[in-house]
């Protein structure tokens, strides 16, 4: 009894709406009270109304009411706190603090409990309270008591207000027992508990399924998962791999350019040390000479004959000289340009085989494709180890490259030097080797010549092997390149020419060009016309005059224009100066060099690189000179021609 006058008590001071003790009680006009928070709230939802009522009674106020706290009853309301007089646990209370799945127990009355079990017979929700009876009346112990559920009304038919206790097949639905005499009747019914039977099977069924699918993926993770450390493993090794390989490859690199620079300053020292020991020997011969000259003029200025006499008698024969100031040829050492020419080449080739090797790389990473899962094995990754021996092979290329280089550098070093000796009658510094005399000669020497496509102009079309030029209009439709000239019609070789090179063209035109060039010749404007900088030179050939022109370093001048009463070959120097060309021709004094020689359609061209000759022939059953060019070249060579009008053809010929 104690226990129920608590709880009438408790009840009696709380709020309507919370169903807790109040929190700041404020009362109405209407007699009732509640948490100040809690008619706030209430009152905040009606504002769009503009109207106010008691949510226990429904009371309207015209105005919202203002509310003051209740001090009397928030007193009484502490001391029902401090003497802990309190109603059920909390934990079996339904209050605004339950979670959002509890259910309200349907029987009670006033302050409802949580349900503990909901009956599936009476569509009901009980707590523990309440549910007692289904455990001690016998008729309910035989109904179905599940979780407490929300959705019970959800069991009872929509047109009879029964249990639907039985399902039907033919329509796929839930039905009670009036239904399957109704509008069911004669359809194939069975219990819902027996549905519920055959469904769980299947589910059962579904869920081995599942499992074992779960399974079977789970063991494809493992396996991706085993391919991602087998992949990093791999990656791993192949990047320090690479690494070492690289550090290496620089270290190596850095002490050949070390000794390559140590090695040149050992042979300047040396040659300036045998040069200086002549030079030294070449004063001492200076000093004797001035003291003989002083002897010789004392004697010639005595008056007394006998005495001049006697003493010229007793003068010593003077000594012939072994040394010919001007038999010095002093010239561009050649061992030196053969060092400058060797580290050329092999930058290009160390630029080859990298190159060559990130195309390899590149194309073997792009190779491999992804796995499907049924696919997935583990091994050791195939494009890992192709970059790896990708790599071990540049190195092995580069260490070779190098080594020649070296050694090419060091036998250079060891065979040739300043050649400086006293003789009889000359000093004689690096004589120049003979150049070739005959056509056999040259042969010795000859190159193959094929003309690279990503350097020929869009009026230029190669065929017969890439060795034939021609000037074709239209243009042709070449992709785009960094190294195709734009401004004139020309074309250069893909070989890079170093050492001794001999090869010819032969010429069908109206004016063709016969060129060398840097790579690093400009590719458009005037200034990438064969013979206008000091990266190119070029010889023409003027069909109207029968003579040949030879350019190089030429600055451009005013565009000029033939008249009518012009000779033929002011056509030629016309093309010539709209390129950028001043026709005063020149060689190195930058004055006009016109070249006679027999007319022929054949030219040869005569490269001796380290020792910075270039030569030009007219080629028939003789070999003419028409040009020779002494100077010193700084980078590799490459070939060129330049066609200017339609139907000209210059061709590399090949030769046995």
């Amino acid at each position: 009894m104690a226990q129920s006058g608590v709880h009438l008590d408790r009840e009696s001071f709380s709020c309507s709406i919370c169903l807790d003790l109040l929190k700041v009680p404020v009362g109405l006009n209407c007699g009732h009270s509640y948490c100040m928070d809690c008619i706030k709230t209430h009152w905040d939802g009606e504002d769009q109304k503009k109207r106010y009522s008691c949510p226990q009674c429904r009371q309207a106020f015209a105005t919202r009411p203002v509310l003051l706290k209740n001090t009397m009853l928030a007193d009484l309301v502490e001391q029902l706190k401090k003497t802990g007089l309190q109603a059920a646990a909390a934990d079996h209370c339904f209050n605004r603090d339950s979670g959002p799945g509890d259910v309200a127990c349907d029987f009670c009355t006033g302050r409802k409990l949580k349900a503990f079990k909901s009956c599936l017979q009476c569509v009901a929700s009980y707590c523990e309270k309440h549910l007692q009876p289904h455990y001690d009346v016998a008729p309910l112990k035989k109904h179905k008591l599940v979780e407490p559920s929300k959705n019970l009304q959800e069991n009872l038919c929509p047109r009879h207000d029964e249990v639907m206790k039985i399902f039907c097949r033919t329509d796929q639905q839930c039905i009670c027992y009036l239904c399957s005499m109704d509008e069911h009747k004669g359809h194939d019914t069975v219990s819902a508990a027996v549905e519920r039977t055959e469904r769980q099977r299947e589910l059962e069924g579904s869920r081995l399924n599942i499992q074992q699918r779960i399974t079977d993926v789970e063991k494809h993770v493992q396996l991706l998962q085993h391919k991602v450390e087998a992949i990093d493993g791999s990656a791993d090794k192949a990047v320090e791999h690479s690494e070492k390989t690289f550090t290496e490859l620089i270290r190596l690199i850095q002490r050949t350019s070390s000794d390559v620079k140590q090695q040149l300053r050992n042979k300047q020292q040396t040659d300036v040390s045998q040069v200086r020991d002549l030079q030294e020997k070449l004063e001492q011969e200076i000093t004797e000479l001035k003291r003989r000259d002083a002897e010789l003029k004392t004697l010639a200025q005595h008056e007394d004959h006998n005495q001049f006499l006697q003493d010229y008698r007793s003068l010593s024969a003077l000594s012939e000289s072994t040394h010919s100031p001007s038999s010095i040829n002093i010239r561009p050492l050649k061992y030196f340009e053969d060092v400058t020419a060797a580290v050329s080449e092999a930058r290009e080739k160390l630029q080859d085989v990298l190159r060559e090797t990130w195309t390899s790389i590149s194309l073997t990473a792009l190779s491999e494709s992804t796995h499907s899962p049924s696919s997935i094995s583990i091994r050791p990754l195939r494009y890992f180890e192709d970059m790896t021996a990708a790599v071990s092979e540049a190195r092995d290329t580069l260490q070779d490259v190098l080594r020649e280089t070296w050694t090419s550098i060091s036998l250079t070093m060891t065979h040739t030097g300043p050649n400086i000796s006293l003789t009889e009658t000359q000093v004689d510094v690096l004589l120049p080797q003979p150049e070739p005399k005959t056509r056999a000669d040259f042969l010795r020497y000859y190159r193959e010549i094929t003309l690279d496509p990503n350097t020929a102009h869009k009026m230029v079309l190669l065929s017969d092997g890439n060795r034939k030029a021609t000037y074709m209009s239209p243009p042709q439709s070449y992709p785009s390149h960094t190294d195709r000239f734009s401004f004139s019609p020309q074309v250069l070789s893909s070989e890079s020419l170093t050492g001794r090179c001999y090869w010819e063209v032969e010429w069908r035109a109206f004016g063709v060009g016969v060129a060398v060039a840097y790579k690093t010749i400009g590719r458009a404007g005037g200034g990438s016309a064969f013979g206008y900088t000091d990266k190119s030179c070029a010889l023409y050939f003027d069909s109207f005059t029968h003579s040949y022109n030879f350019f190089h370093n030429k600055v451009s001048t005013r565009v000029s224009y033939p008249r009518a009463s012009d000779p033929p070959s002011s056509r030629i120097r016309l093309y010539l100066e709209r390129a950028g060309f001043n026709t005063r021709l020149f060689t190195h004094k930058q004055d006009q060099t016109p070249v006679s020689g027999p007319q022929s359609s054949r030219i040869g061209v005569y490269l001796d690189h380290s020792a910075g000759v270039l030569s030009f022939y007219s080629v028939s059953e003789t070999m003419t000179l028409l040009q020779r060019v002494q100077t010193t070249f700084t980078q590799p060579l490459y070939a060129g021609v330049m066609v200017n009008c339609v139907t000209d053809t210059a061709e590399f010929s090949k030769l046995n």
